[in-house]
């Protein structure tokens, strides 16, 4: 059984998968560090926003809280961990385009 459970592992990749959502996890971790810490408060500055932290943005209209700049700084976040994906993908892979194999 427990040969039968390792090439279940070694068949679909299991292994590879979960070296990868760890990996992924901590670059996300790096990612939000380094747009919180470093590019935010430079935005937050030069829009004046919420005493710099334009995270905390959330207009009101008819009694109904729209929490925009957490939306805002989650799209910043997503942009900058996929363009760094992309860009390990051609420097690792070294391919001229990434492409789905």
């Amino acid at each position: 059984m427990l040969k039968e459970f390792t090439a279940f592992l070694k068949q679909y990749g299991v292994i590879g998968l979960a070296i990868a959502v760890i990996i992924g996890g901590k670059l996300n971790e790096l990612v939000t560090a380094v747009v919180g810490g470093l590019l935010m408060p430079i935005v937050g500055a030069a829009t004046s926003a919420t005493g710099g932290d334009w995270r905390a943005w959330s207009p009101e209209l008819l009694g109904v809280k729209f929490e925009l700049g957490k939306v805002i700084g989650s799209s910043i976040d997503f942009l900058v961990v996929a363009f760094l994906v992309f860009w390990m993908a051609k420097k690792i892979l070294k391919e001229e385009v990434v492409s789905k194999k």
